[in-house]
């Protein structure tokens, strides 16, 4: 193992991290820091840990705003415990037990990644490193020159290392790495010369080129499919999604297994036919009602914000100006009242300014009490604006819903019609087409092909009541959670509001309270 000194495996726990953030601070105070309880670790930027023997990387999850993080010279032998990392530019990991890359998915801002001297054989998992710069990988196990092209994908990529791998071997290593990887400036901490570049594109240009086709092929099917993914999305926010084809129409015959049997009975073909394409023409009127109700629904959204926005604008403005006026005479009273070398004028003036200090709460406080109830009818009257915009939805996409179940029972009558009347043809040697073999149980007596047709009606019937049920649901639940969710924020902000007056009121008046007689006395 990685072990560099003979000791026995520890863990990343409360007492190391503590020790390890108090040694970073000046040698004087790093016992005390370290003895300090609740050291809070959202605050430290960056933690030395190598040579420390860690087996486990843990307990990292308080240091959220971390940036730098060295784990080097230990026997880590997975990479874990890094999720809460999301602002890491730099890790260190070199000289370490790790067999494989994984557990780096959310480290999206890290720059710089040190692998070295691990048991690495392969260069995967690292897709979510978009700005990864510095990539070192020296001294594994990497043997396969494919890995390379996996490299590519990192756009911002400079510095690469793997010296020390079986794949470093290769006869044309460098120029092949130099071919793929074009952009690249240091390789194995030697600067690539533009000899060696024009060398590497002359010697692998016909499969660098077929490789960006293959490249561009697949970035074109990739952006079709986030566009689809995207426009998916955009339905669902407006909660028509598949309703704009005819979706909905098959997702009731998926599991009628009695309607698609009937299915081949002679003229049902062209009666289903008849039947979907109407169906389909009533789902896009609810899918393009639905894109417009959205569009409605998010310009008074919009104007919503726009306005609460600009009432709360308009009102810090006025605080701020109001405090700026009374910061400009507060330090003057202060410079009065420390000068002042008469008891009588400085309780005089240290009682004035104490009814200045009230007279600014009360300027706050009354604007603020302004912006409540601008902001409260405001609130309501989006509250009611939004419901109604809902509520014509829900009441235009209901009767849709109900042309769509007029449909299917037109089309059951058609074709219990049909059925029947194949029945008694059967029962009377008529008819001249042959029927499949899986159809002709259902007409052996007329209850059983008349609870055939029923069976297909019902599922139908579910299907349509089940899609008008979500539909009304989950828009109905989006505007009781959207208003809700307003309202909570309202409270939330005047009592952050009311919070911010108060301290600054604090402070102020404890600057007042700080000048002692003593002060006077001197």
């Amino acid at each position: 193992m990685n072990r560099l000194y003979d000791m026995e495996p520890r863990v990343m726990d409360d007492e190391m991290l503590k020790l390890a953030v108090g040694e970073q601070g000046p040698r004087d105070e790093a016992r005390q820091l370290a003895k300090q309880e609740g050291i809070l670790f959202k605050d430290v930027l960056s933690l030395q840990l190598d040579f420390q023997n860690i087996l486990r990387i843990d307990n990292l999850w308080q240091f959220e705003n971390l940036r730098k993080l060295q784990l080097d010279n230990n026997i880590i032998e997975k990479i874990e415990g890094l999720e809460n990392l999301t602002r890491l530019v730099w890790l260190d990991l070199s000289f370490n037990n790790i067999e494989a890359i994984e557990g780096l998915d959310t480290l999206v801002n890290l720059e710089d990644l040190s692998l070295f001297n691990n048991r690495i054989s392969k260069i995967d998992s690292l897709d979510a490193l978009v700005k990864l710069q510095v990539l070192s990988l020296g001294n594994n196990q990497i043997g396969n020159m494919m890995n390379i092209i996996y490299l590519r994908r990192f756009k911002d990529l400079r510095t690469l290392s793997l010296s020390g791998n079986p794949v470093a071997e290769a006869e044309d290593y460098r120029t092949f790495i130099c071919a793929y990887l074009p952009d690249l400036v240091y390789l194995d901490f030697r600067r690539i010369d533009d000899h060696t570049k024009e060398l590497a594109e002359m010697k692998h240009q016909c499969s660098v080129d077929e490789l960006k086709h293959q490249e561009s092929l697949m970035q074109a099917q990739l952006e079709d499919e986030q566009a689809r993914w995207e426009e998916l999305e955009g339905h669902k926010a407006a909660f028509v999604e598949h309703l704009n084809g005819p979706f909905l129409f098959d997702s009731m015959y998926a599991e009628d297994v009695e309607g698609s049997q009937l299915s081949h009975l002679p003229g049902v073909g062209e009666l289903v036919q008849t039947y979907k394409d109407k169906f389909v023409i009533v789902c896009l009127n609810i899918f393009e009602s639905g894109l417009k109700q959205q569009e409605k629904r998010k310009a008074e959204l919009d104007t919503f914000m726009g306005c609460v926005q600009e009432a709360i604008q308009e009102k810090q403005e006025q605080g701020k100006h109001k405090i700026a006026k009374f910061e400009e005479k507060h330090l003057l009273t202060l410079s009065s009242i420390r000068d002042e070398s008469e008891l009588t004028n400085f309780e005089k003036k240290m009682a004035e300014h104490s009814e200045d200090i009230t007279e600014l709460v009360n300027v706050l406080v009354t604007l603020e009490m302004q912006l409540v109830e601008q902001l409260e009818e405001t609130i309501n009257m989006f509250e009611r604006n939004i419901i109604d915009l809902v509520g014509l939805f829900v009441e235009n996409v209901q009767s849709l819903m109900a042309q769509c179940r007029d449909l299917e029972n037109h089309h059951h009558e058609k074709l219990l019609e049909i059925a029947i009347s194949t029945r008694e043809k059967i029962v009377k040697g008529e008819l001249d087409e042959d029927l499949p073999d899986a159809v002709r149980p259902l007409f052996v007596d007329k209850d059983t092909i008349v609870n055939a047709v029923g069976a297909s009606h019902d599922i139908h019937l579910l299907k349509i009541d089940n899609r008008e049920d979500e539909l009304v649901t989950r828009v109905n639940s989006w505007c009781a959670h959207l208003v809700d969710k307003i309202h909570k924020d309202e409270i939330m902000r005047n009592r952050r509001r009311v919070k911010e007056i108060n301290q600054y009121v604090d402070h102020v008046q404890s600057e007042l309270d700080s000048l002692e007689c003593s002060d006077l006395l001197d």
